[in-house]
């Protein structure tokens, strides 16, 4: 990275992904020419326009990382397609567009994996983002984030911006929504065992278990996407993710769960209820061609740490 001062905004900055970045920052990934500012809702309602403009008045960043969004676990899409896909445009088109206006110099955003389609070769690849429809039980929230590779090439084309972002798959961590109507799988999970373990019941796993996710700790992706800030020099996204060979299946990561959560109780298995995508494998090969030797948190400590963590903070924890 080179020694020009840097003003850098991360919106979204209360969220998994946020939180998780400003950890990272605060304990030791920190330049001295870098300013860190970390901005949410309560800064400004990145929906409405003037605001979102306001925002960068105050603060004149050089380099934005975009993570602010409408979102929600899989049943929480299914049942607001509608207003998650309005929402997420509108927020993306305001953010870019003051990227635009006051002259950033690059900006990151975070896609997720639900971007790519439905049917689509295994493991897919950052080529693939739109050759063809999304699955349809998040088609609102994966198009909306599809169009943030449309801009970013708009501008780029249009501009020469260097606008770019990364492609997470399933993050988890510390400060996660542990929402059990409304949060993502893990987190859910974690939430569901803590609850079943305090008042002696069942713990009742919605689906199979059988469909198989890449996991990603948050620490882990926020230390990649500060490196994409710094050093990533594409405009084209880049898939953020531990390898092909890490993919664990739903009712595995809850076993891990139960054993760090110390849950002896029953276990069943709601079949009535929808998996969702069975897979979503991504290929991390041109990660790894910038950073072969990058080392991933273990599936096991990370969850530990996370289980650890809404223990010790339950009250505060988003849930």
């Amino acid at each position: 990275m080179d020694n020009n001062n840097k003003t850098i905004l991360v919106t979204g900055s209360t969220g998994l992904v946020g939180s998780a970045i400003k950890y990272v920052v605060e304990n030791g990934d920190s330049y001295t020419n870098e300013k860190w500012i970390f901005v949410s809702s309560k800064d400004a309602d990145l929906c409405d326009k003037s605001q979102a403009k306001e925002l960068f008045e105050k603060y004149q960043p050089t380099h934005v990382i975009h993570l602010a969004a409408v979102v929600g676990g899989l049943f929480h899409n299914l049942g607001y397609s509608t207003d998650i896909f309005r929402k997420n445009v509108v927020i993306n088109d305001n953010v870019l567009g003051c990227c635009h206006t006051f002259d950033v110099k690059k900006v990151v955003s975070c896609l997720s994996t639900c971007v790519f389609p439905d049917t689509i070769k295994y493991p897919f690849d950052e080529t693939m983002i739109h050759n063809g429809p999304p699955h349809d039980s998040n088609f609102g929230y994966a198009y909306a984030k599809r169009m943030i590779d449309v801009l970013n090439k708009a501008f780029h084309q249009t501009y020469g911006h260097l606008f770019t972002a990364v492609i997470s798959t399933n993050a988890f961590g510390p400060n996660d929504n542990f929402s059990v109507k409304d949060g993502h799988v893990l987190p859910g999970l974690i939430h569901k065992t803590y609850m079943a373990k305090c008042q002696n019941t069942d713990l009742i796993i919605y689906g199979t278990g059988k469909p198989l996710r890449q996991f990603i700790y948050s620490r882990d992706l926020a230390t990649l996407i500060i490196w994409a800030l710094r050093e990533y020099k594409e405009m084209e996204p880049i898939i953020l993710s531990a390898g092909e060979e890490d993919e664990t299946s739903i009712m595995e990561a809850a076993r891990v769960i139960i054993k760090h959560m110390q849950f002896h109780g029953k276990v069943n298995y709601d079949t009535s209820r929808s998996d969702g995508q069975f897979r979503k494998t991504a290929s991390n090969a041109k990660l790894r061609r910038y950073l072969p030797n990058f080392k991933f948190t273990p599936f096991d400590e990370a969850i530990r740490e996370t289980c650890d963590w809404f223990v010790k903070n339950y009250e505060n924890a988003r849930k």
